[in-house]
């Protein structure tokens, strides 16, 4: 991967910070706010910096490519869960809460959202079923995929929240390496996650959610 973009500080009615136009000349916009303390200005930042890497490091399929076209949306839209990646950048470890240097109140929102894990699971697979069935509209799909990256008005939906928890599952049980091997491939990332889980339900407890194998077998191997 290459990370190498400007940073521009800048003021908006919104306050969320944004990486652009990131494969073809790469930028980083953060709000400024006096209020922000160093350790949360550095989470933010190794946050964008690895969606720039990420741009990086995995080009985009070419258009011509011999994959039907709901795989493709599919896969497409599964590159949401860089945003869960993020996270994990940003905490620097999944033994570090991925909120710990942010307010009481981001850190509220952030454990509630993450208790729903399960139910997010659902409606992203089904989500990506109807994408692979041909049943939405380029409009409707992102119409319904954005409510998976907004909770409220944060910039915190089911893409972070469930990207984040595949992600700390296949690290703890796998290592980085492991992890980092699956970025460019979402169906990759989505099996190694269910082995995770399996392993972890193996060890008792409550088990992790999983995807279920038709979903898996229907992404098919990377193109």
């Amino acid at each position: 991967a290459r990370i190498r973009a400007p940073v521009y500080p800048f003021i908006k009615p919104r306050t969320n910070p944004f990486v652009f136009e990131p494969r073809t000349n790469p930028a980083i916009f953060l709000y400024v706010d006096p209020a922000v303390t160093a350790p949360k200005f550095a989470n933010t930042l190794a946050h964008e910096l690895h969606h720039l890497g990420y741009a990086s490091a995995c080009p985009e399929a070419p258009a011509d490519s011999a994959v039907a076209p709901g795989v493709r949306a599919a896969r497409d839209w599964m590159s949401g869960f860089a945003e869960g990646r993020a996270m994990l950048a940003g905490a620097g470890g999944p033994d570090v809460h991925p909120h710990a240097t942010s307010d009481s109140a981001e850190r509220a929102v952030w454990d509630r959202d993450v208790a729903l894990v399960p139910r997010d699971v659902a409606r992203l697979e089904a989500f990506f079923t109807d994408l692979l069935d041909g049943r939405l509209s380029d409009d409707a799909a992102r119409e319904r995929g954005f409510t998976f990256v907004n909770t409220d008005s944060v910039p915190q939906g089911a893409y972070y929240t469930v990207g984040w928890y595949m992600a700390t599952l296949v690290e703890r049980e796998f290592g980085r390496a492991r992890l980092v091997s699956s970025i460019c491939d979402p169906a990759a990332f989505l099996s190694d996650y269910n082995r995770a889980a399996a392993a972890a339900a193996a060890r008792g407890g409550p088990p992790p959610p999983r995807w279920s194998h038709a979903l898996l077998t229907r992404l098919g191997p990377a193109p």
